[in-house]
């Protein structure tokens, strides 16, 4: 617990100073570094450690190209050599289906379960977090940034402690014993409830009055898929039999297990954002 507590305290402070208030070519790097260490830890779990060495720097560049491809589309960088990671990105995805043909019948011959984990560690995963940083290219995007953050991890913790105060009925059993319906309810409120917090807080430092109902909705939304992140990343790790994807965060465990409930946020959120104009 005292390590946990310690990583939160210094963590949580380096990541608002990175996401908030740093360069968006901070958060990107960032994301491209966290998309690296996933992938990592998404192959060791799924594909063991022979096969993790061969299709990691492979995996890890997907990632980082799928990162850097947000930036493709924006004029201020049409012309840079970002505009080439899309092209990249789907190069290297053709390596990857080029290398399973060309290796097929080997020994070291890559198996659609070795596909699969390196398109969702390397690919969609990335994906998905990248949708931070096309928050914090909003307007008012040091702030807007966090809602994810706010309504997965605010889920988290509200979870938690109605499942612990009055949780009776099991949510999914076979894929988190301790998950309760009762704690899920709670989560979604305490997402809500995080929201409306957030709002007030956003308004005292921006003046710019984001429209509650929608605050609302993006805490709901992005509670309920926060947890449906967590259970999904779950299944996962029952079917490998491993306990956490990592030990990069002694307490939290790896960067799937801390920030998968804020991979399935994060999009919904950007869309909701990007949909009513915030």
């Amino acid at each position: 617990m005292k390590q946990r507590i310690l990583v939160a305290v210094v963590g949580i402070p380096l990541l608002l100073l990175v996401l908030c208030w740093a360069p968006h070519w901070a958060t990107a790097a960032l994301l491209a570094a966290l998309g690296i260490i996933g992938a990592h830890e998404l192959l060791a779990a799924v594909c063991g450690p022979e096969k993790t060495k061969q299709l990691w720097v492979l995996a890890g560049a997907l990632a980082v190209l799928t990162v850097f491809s947000t930036y493709a589309g924006m004029d201020a960088y049409k012309k840079t050599v970002l505009a080439a990671a899309p092209w990249l990105l789907c190069a290297g995805v053709a390596l990857l289906f080029f290398l399973a043909v060309r290796w097929y019948g080997r020994e070291n011959a890559i198996a659609f379960q070795d596909i699969c984990a390196v398109l969702l560690g390397g690919v969609a995963i990335p994906l998905a977090m990248s949708c931070l940083l096309r928050l914090r290219l909003l307007t008012y995007g040091g702030g807007l940034v966090l809602m994810p953050l706010v309504a997965a991890f605010m889920s988290d913790s509200a979870a938690l402690f109605t499942g612990m105060a009055c949780g009776k009925h099991k949510l999914a059993p076979k894929a988190s014993p301790k998950k309760t319906v009762e704690g899920a309810v709670g989560g979604l409120a305490g997402g809500v409830l995080g929201m409306i917090v957030f709002r007030i807080v956003f308004f005292f430092v921006t003046v710019e009055p984001l429209p509650i109902g929608w605050c609302m909705v993006i805490g709901l939304v992005g509670a309920f898929m926060g947890q449906l992140g967590d259970l999904s990343f779950s299944i996962i790790k029952r079917q490998f039999g491993i306990k956490d994807y990592g030990r990069l965060l002694p307490g939290h465990g790896g960067v799937l297990d801390r920030f998968d409930s804020v991979i399935f946020a994060a999009p919904v959120v950007w869309m909701i954002a990007v949909s009513v104009g915030m």
